[in-house]
């Protein structure tokens, strides 16, 4: 039978705490950026322009914490950016 490790179970271990701490932070940006889309479908720009702030902000936390790449975070954030333009730029 092998020997498991003590490294191999600590390592499995925090494993376990990463993901569930991964996981709590993307349903937090998800939330947010679902917010955001709610507000722009409907057409509360004030709403989702400070939807936005919060969003963009709980992105960033996500993408220095590394649960999401640079590069996603930087599309997401610019896609909902163009949303909530368009909708401020069509409500003046």
């Amino acid at each position: 039978m092998p020997r498991v490790h003590k490294s191999t179970i600590r390592r499995a271990r925090q494993a376990d705490r990463h993901h569930e701490r991964n996981r709590a932070t993307l349903n937090t940006v998800k939330t947010l950026i679902k917010k955001v889309q709610s507000d722009v479908a409907g057409k509360k720009a004030d709403q989702a322009k400070s939807s936005l702030l919060e969003a963009t902000s709980a992105i960033g936390k996500a993408v220095s914490k590394g649960v999401l790449h640079r590069n996603t975070a930087s599309r997401r954030i610019s896609r909902l950016a163009l949303r909530v333009n368009a909708l401020s730029g069509s409500g003046s």
